[in-house]
């Protein structure tokens, strides 16, 4: 079993900044690919930004310039550092990774955090 545990969300002004942070644990061989992701009442799920193995990221283009995505390997960590916060920024955020389990035999997967609010008041 692969868990995902969110941290860092909250409430915070317009051109605020918050970071989050997200700890993978389980019987993993390996992480490839990481992401962000948020969904605001109402509207699907979508990719905020991504990073994968090899520290190759790529950002949604509503947050380019504001948002940046890291990765501590030894540590199985996920980070979100969110400046210069607006209104529509306003969501709930989920951690995803997908990777390898221990056991070879179970082949991939591909888990989700239970998501953490970020709310920006105008």
């Amino acid at each position: 079993q692969v868990q995902l545990v969110e941290s860092g969300g909250g409430l915070v002004q317009a051109g605020g900044s918050l970071r989050l942070s997200c700890a993978v644990s389980g019987s993993i061989r390996r992480i490839n690919a990481m992401g962000w992701y948020r969904q605001a009442p109402g509207k699907q799920r979508g990719l905020v930004a991504g990073v994968t193995s090899g520290d190759v990221t790529n950002y949604s283009d509503s947050v380019k310039g504001r948002f940046t995505i890291s990765r501590d390997n030894t540590k199985k960590t996920m980070f979100l550092q969110m400046n210069r916060l607006q209104p529509e920024d306003t969501a709930v955020y989920y951690c995803n990774a997908q990777g390898l389990y221990s056991d070879l035999f179970r082949g991939p997967f591909n888990s989700w955090g239970q998501g953490t609010q970020v709310t920006v008041s105008s």
